[in-house]
């Protein structure tokens, strides 16, 4: 079988990786790919910028084009950019099965106001907001309620519209920042209930059809809980980044959460899923803060995390392309997900300014027998092929460049692994956390 990848970052790197270990696949197209793609098994890029015929088309119809023209089986979409825009449709119009939601279920990442009033419809357990078009009642709100307090831009933001603001001053300049800065995603404003606990991840496969809701097989099955680490430094401290690493299991989550998040969380989103009669057939990313009172929901994401699939996807005991196929197909209600034993740890390194200004294409050096000894694989995120010919050389591209994902039987394994293959990479700036997973690394309320 043929598969179609769309995205370039270190999720995208990820699942590329895991579908090329399927003995199902043969070849894996990653559209536009990256640095990582490029050279992984089984994998190869497309980048329409370099091909005339590609370039001056949208994101939809380049996906379209290149699934006709390479015949691909089925496709996997990585970004919550494209699914917001409708890709999933557009594929599926075209009579290419797609993993990922079509846009009306891709609207519960696009639109937080949605997702709140989705979440308070069907009882899902989440933090008390309201949602403000005006400035001025914002902040009239934001005075009367006082804070810690959460501010959200409503609409796709890169990870930029979301303000944890402790006190009335930070809130007010949240409002007044995000209204002015974001433009038409802050058009909205929700502004959330800040509720005390320790955040976590949770990935789920979906498969909902007006079909599979009709014959009883509509289906939601959640993945090992996992943890990302926001901060950009040590001890959970600096300013919020798309990821500084990750870590899967959890040994603080009990089966008594995972059993509230399923009966006050999962279900009750896959009753709104049924009953919204959305076709959605992909991944969903819960944010969850574990609170004394359990777990609550702050969001959803309508694909998988980055950096959590680092860590999730290599714990895997299952085919992974069987799975996108049983999410495709209606049959995820009989797919049997086993798990390995173990944790896996995926510190990521970073550029040197990053999340501010960072300085691009530093060269990448690899001390491979030191990573192939520590057994851990390394996901590229921000980086890209040197274009001078036959050169092997990586440079980075973007602020998060890759982490160094690694197992173990016990987390303390995992951890030394990981940080092991990370002391093999080298490049100017490179910065990365010493903690992920360590006690008092996690952000907590």
């Amino acid at each position: 079988m043929k598969v179609l990848v769309i995205g370039n970052g270190g999720r995208e790197h990820t699942i590329a990786w895991r579908l090329a270990q399927s003995n199902l696949i043969e070849d894996v197209i990653c559209v536009p790919g990256n640095g990582g793609t490029a050279v992984e098994s089984k994998c190869r890029n497309i980048d329409p910028k370099d091909s005339p015929a590609l370039a001056n088309l949208s994101r939809n119809e380049v996906a379209v084009s290149v699934a006709k023209a390479e015949k691909v089986d089925f496709a996997v979409i990585g970004p919550e950019d494209p699914l917001a825009e409708g890709i999933a449709d557009a594929l599926w119009d075209a009579g290419i099965p797609t993993v990922g939601p079509k846009s009306k279920g891709a609207a519960l990442e696009a639109s937080k106001d949605l997702s709140k009033v989705f979440m308070q419809k069907y009882g899902v357990a989440c933090a008390d907001s309201q949602t403000f078009t005006d400035k001025d009642s914002a902040l009239a709100y934001i005075r009367k309620k006082g804070a810690p307090i959460v501010v959200k831009a409503d609409g796709l933001a890169a990870g930029k519209g979301v303000v944890v603001a402790k006190t009335l001053e930070e809130a007010e300049n949240a409002v007044e920042d995000l209204m002015a800065g974001l433009g038409e995603a802050a058009s909205k404003l929700v502004i959330e209930e800040y509720l005390q606990g320790v955040e976590i991840s949770v990935l789920a496969a979906v498969s909902v059809t007006e079909e599979s809701a009709a014959n009883g097989k509509a289906c939601i099955k959640s993945f090992l809980p996992a943890r990302d680490h926001k901060r950009l430094l040590d001890g959970a401290k600096g300013p919020n980044t798309g990821g500084m690493g990750a870590v899967c299991p959890l040994e603080d989550v009990t089966p008594e959460t995972m059993a509230a998040f399923e009966k006050n969380i999962l279900q009750p989103t896959l009753k709104g899923l049924i009953a919204e009669k959305m076709d959605y057939r992909g991944f969903i990313f819960f944010g969850l803060m574990i609170t004394k009172d359990g777990p609550k929901a702050l969001e959803y994401n309508v694909r998988l995390g980055d950096p959590e699939t680092q860590a999730v996807l290599p714990m895997m005991d299952f085919d992974f392309a069987e799975l996108c196929q049983a999410i495709m197909n209606g049959t995820l209600d009989s797919f049997e997900m086993k798990w390995k034993s173990g944790f896996q740890v995926a510190p990521v390194a970073v550029s040197g300014g990053y999340p501010l200004k960072y300085a691009k294409g530093k060269e990448i050096t690899f001390a491979k027998p030191l990573i192939e000894k520590a057994g851990a694989k390394v996901f590229i995120a921000g980086a890209v092929k040197d274009r001078r010919e036959n050169s092997p050389t990586l440079l980075t591209s973007g602020g998060r460049v890759l982490a160094c994902s690694a197992h173990g039987d016990t987390f303390e394994e995992a951890w030394k692994k990981s940080y092991e293959a990370m002391s093999g990479v080298k490049f100017e700036g490179m910065f990365f956390r010493k903690d992920i997973g360590l006690p008092g690394a996690a952000e907590s309320n």
